[in-house]
């Protein structure tokens, strides 16, 4: 059969909108949208049964006249959006079950496959989408946009009914905001994020012996085992210049309390959720937040960032050098170290899991390259080591040994006992390189 004897069948289920008619044959014509469509067919039918066109002038049974509506909902997503900055959005429409089950009759009664054409909610997201960028002149974006319009149709009053669409029927999402960039952490004792007490679980309280609450015993009272972080030190300027809700910090591994993070920095980004800003200047925010951290950390090469970034960080398949103090338990020469040290540059190590993390840790024996060691004495029982390793390398136990758990051993190899006294992250670099050019990682999250 023609196409034009199929719309005719379409039509006789009337009253059928031009939409719902012309959108049984979105697959077989194409340049038009579905109102143009179905108006044409009719027009068409009309003139081969040399009979005047006559538009359809009642309310769409299979609709409820919701097709005729897409500039009254694009307006109502754009007062939503009042006050947000954003310059992505996508559109998601959900459709009654009613309207779902007269497209299926009218397919089935014009004798038309159940997925001739295209569906109406295919139809009002894009309609609506398209409209809703005009107005507020942004892009729409299918993967991750910076806000998500739902509107729900079925919430809406009917063409038959009065009153504009109401406020519950469009339902906004405001996806977060990302920033990414690296820090540095320029004082000891100071951990990546927030660290809540474990005795008190972060409430900063402990029963009193004769009952009622009394101060934790653990960490004062604070609720945490460390005053300041990481975090503390750079989220809040982030969240202040985007107005938003709430500030998580992610970051690309993280050191041990008690070490220092130079020279590169390690990679982070800072989430904002709900941010009624998102196109802040990073130069002046990282003027702010080194400000803020008041010489305790430090933040470089700002950039913003999308969702994928956050992943890419957490994920990071990163190689870290390391300097550090080192002491010896009894006279070390200068020759051992160096054969030593010669002995330790590019070995693949063994290594259980360290006694000192092993309360929180799987049990488990890991092998990690030791890409480079320098080291030279200081007198005969104090060295200063720099180690380039393999990411997940325990740096602390390659030099002591941890009691036979790691070998070889800086330990081992010199037959004296060694512990680190001082450590210093001083790179953290992806194993793909291209990972640390921002605009790399911009495009490719």
């Amino acid at each position: 059969m023609t196409i034009l004897e199929d719309a005719r069948r379409v039509a006789e289920n009337g009253p059928v909108c031009d939409a719902c008619l012309g959108r049984c044959f979105a697959d077989r014509s194409f340049g038009l949208t579905n109102a143009e469509r179905g108006r044409s067919l009719r027009i068409a039918a009309a003139l081969e049964d040399d009979e005047p066109y006559e538009p359809e002038d009642e309310v769409c049974w299979v609709c409820e006249d919701e097709s005729q509506r897409f500039d009254e909902w694009a307006e109502k997503v754009a007062d939503s959006l009042e006050g947000w900055n954003f310059d992505t959005y996508q559109v998601g429409t959900r459709t009654p079950p009613l309207i779902e089950e007269n497209e299926a009759l009218l397919r089935e009664s014009a004798d038309l496959p159940d997925d001739a054409g295209e569906s109406f909610k295919s139809e009002f997201n894009r309609e609506v989408g398209k409209r809703v960028g005009q107005l507020t002149e942004t892009e729409v974006d299918f993967e991750r946009p910076d806000v998500l319009a739902l509107l729900n149709v079925e919430a809406a009053p009917r063409a038959s009914d009065d009153g504009a669409i109401s406020d519950h029927a469009v339902e906004v999402q405001i996806n977060s905001a990302f920033v990414y960039g690296r820090y540095r952490k320029l004082e000891r004792d100071i951990p990546q994020t927030e660290w809540p007490c474990r005795e008190c679980g972060g409430s900063g309280k402990q029963l009193a012996a004769g009952g009622g609450e009394e101060p934790c015993d653990h960490c004062g009272g604070s609720g945490y085992l460390y005053d300041e972080s990481v975090e503390q030190l750079t989220t809040p300027p982030v969240l202040d210049a985007m107005d938003g809700e709430e500030a998580l910090f992610h970051g690309a591994g993280r050191e041990d309390v008690d070490a220092l993070m130079l020279d590169t920095g390690r990679p982070f980004v800072i989430e904002v959720k709900r941010p009624q800003r998102r196109n802040v200047d990073t130069d002046a925010l990282e003027a702010e937040i080194n400000e803020f951290a008041d010489g305790k950390a430090e933040v470089t090469d700002l950039t913003l960032a999308t969702h994928g970034m956050v992943e890419r960080v957490k994920e990071l398949d990163a190689s870290k050098t390391y300097r550090m103090d080192v002491e010896f338990d009894a006279d070390v020469s200068e020759q051992a170290l160096e054969e030593a040290v010669e002995e330790l540059r590019g070995t693949t190590v063994e290594q259980d899991t360290p006694q000192r993390v092993d309360h929180r840790r799987a049990s488990i024996t890991r092998t990690r390259t030791v890409y480079d060691v320098e080291g030279h004495l200081e007198d005969e029982r104090h060295a200063e080591l720099e180690v380039h390793g393999e990411g997940g390398l325990y740096v602390k136990e390659l030099v002591s040994g941890d009691e036979g758990r790691t070998t070889p051993s800086l330990a081992g190899l010199l037959g004296v006992g060694a512990e680190v006294t001082a450590l210093d992250v001083v790179a953290v670099e992806g194993e793909d390189e291209a990972f640390d050019d921002p605009e790399y990682l911009k495009e490719s999250a």
